[in-house]
């Protein structure tokens, strides 16, 4: 009987063994380049199945695998590299190849059927990044052990078999985009991967493959409420829809349970914990990400005093599981996010008697676009460096489309276009962190330490201000 496919890519077909047989023979390849147990080697890749062999690979040989988004330009992945000391890559991006020796992933790979040790359970898997309120990304560190819980959280939460079928247009360089990758192949779900996201090949693939589950942040479930011919198209093999990465916006999910029928499932996640809470599939809400899945215990801290408070009242959600990050890189910065053991989110919001979460704001100053985490003093060091730029501080706005969009306000000491300013931070830093906007204002407000009063701006810009 013949094997059925694992992994589908355009018009190619991976059976299970198959990607065993070229993680096997480029792990071979990786040895004899040098590549060791302990050490780190940086990926760079754009979605495609080579990104699943070499992660595999380099798992087979002890490494961990260092996580370098596509969209990063040459100052992000030479600080990522900084810190995580990766001494071997692999990838498709020129930006990587110009900073170190890299194995590209278009040379072909023989199979092969090597023997390797297994990794340790408490040795590092994968560094993926996550940025601070105060610099550049910091690296997460997860063992093979706290993502292989995540991994059992994120299969059971989403009650996924092997009769599921899923498709994956996330960057796999972010943790949702590796977790629904890695969690699919220990599940054996079919995955269908996509070179980029593409709305009508999404929605086709839905109809011609009969996807089960379907993946959504928030501009592609905008995408999917706003598209003029959803009606066309036969959704009906989907279970549901999972709204992840920011919260979800109640009537972006209603406009397409109206037009297609298929509900949704909230769920709430951080790169440090990848699975904290998701809604019941049967009976999902869109008031709130859902309750702590089992394996993750959740409490709500004052802002104030630190200490727990009672049902329904507000503070900072913690949350511990054995799913939480060995920590990060820089090792310094592990000691603020964790509170006695347990992980500061930075969300603010309460838990009910009942275990349902919400979720009200950030006491964290990062900004949320499109699921990925941008520092506010990242993107002001870039305006910093133009020479009619005075002071700045930069913010975040609700957006509908990506969760948060990026306003700069900028103190000149002569005139000079938005526009212009919005390029700089363009050629130096990730798309997702270009401001949207920009604010040409008299004076940063700050306090007597130098602190910008961000809350301060928000309101002027007409956003509530943080609690």
């Amino acid at each position: 009987m013949r094997e059925r496919a694992a992994l589908v890519f355009e018009d190619r077909e991976y059976t299970l063994a198959a990607l065993e047989g070229l993680a096997d023979g480029l792990a071979g390849e990786l040895e004899r380049r040098g590549v060791r147990a302990g050490e780190r080697v940086a990926l760079m890749s754009s979605n495609r199945p080579e990104f699943v062999v070499a992660v595999r690979a380099v798992w087979r040989l002890g490494a961990a695998v260092v996580l370098l988004s596509p969209a990063w330009k040459r100052g992000e992945v030479e600080h990522a590299l900084e810190i995580t000391g990766a001494r071997h890559a692999v990838g498709d991006h020129p930006v990587l190849a110009e900073l170190m020796p890299m194995r590209h992933l278009d040379e072909p790979v023989a199979p092969g059927s090597g023997s390797f040790a297994r990794s340790p359970e408490q040795a590092d898997a994968v560094l993926v990044f996550s940025s601070g309120t105060t610099g550049m990304p910091k690296a997460v560190r997860h063992t093979h052990a706290s993502l292989a819980a995540a991994v059992r959280h994120w299969r059971d939460a989403l009650r996924l078999t092997s009769r599921d079928r899923i498709q994956i247009a996330t960057p796999p360089s972010h943790i949702l985009g590796l977790l629904n990758i890695v969690t699919a192949l220990e599940t054996g779900a079919w995955l269908r991967l996509h070179r980029r996201f593409d709305l009508d090949r999404l929605l086709q693939h839905i109809e011609r493959d009969r996807i089960t589950v379907e993946m959504a942040v928030a501009p592609i479930a905008l995408a999917i409420a706003s598209h003029p011919k959803l009606e066309s198209y036969d959704l009906s093999s989907l279970r549901y829809i999972m709204w992840g990465a920011t919260p979800v916006t109640p009537s972006v999910a209603e406009a397409v349970t109206r037009r297609t029928g298929v509900g949704w499932v909230p769920a709430y996640g951080a790169t440090e914990l990848p699975v904290i809470a998701c809604n019941p599939l049967d009976g999902a809400r869109l008031d709130t990400p859902g309750r702590p899945v089992p394996g993750v215990s959740a409490r709500v801290v004052s802002l104030d005093t630190g200490l727990p408070v009672g049902p329904g009242e507000s503070g900072e959600i913690e949350v511990r599981s054995d799913s939480l990050m060995a920590g990060y890189l820089p090792a310094e910065a592990t000691v603020e996010a964790l509170h006695d053991g347990w992980y500061r989110t930075g969300d603010v919001g309460s838990l009910d008697a009942d275990g349902w979460l919400r979720l009200t704001d950030r006491s964290k100053e990062m900004i949320k676009v499109r699921a990925f985490q941008v520092a506010p003093a990242e993107v002001e060091a870039v305006l910093h460096g133009h020479p009619a730029v005075a002071d700045c501080a930069v913010f975040g706005v609700p957006d509908p489309a990506d969760g948060e969009a990026i306003v700069a306000a900028v103190r000149t000491t002569r005139p000079v276009a938005a526009a212009e300013l919005i390029e700089l931070v363009g050629a130096r830093l990730a798309s997702y962190k270009r401001p949207s906007h920009v604010e040409f204002v008299p004076e940063i407000p700050r306090l007597p330490s130098g602190k910008v009063l961000r809350r301060v701006l928000k309101e002027r810009h007409g956003c509530p201000s943080d609690s």
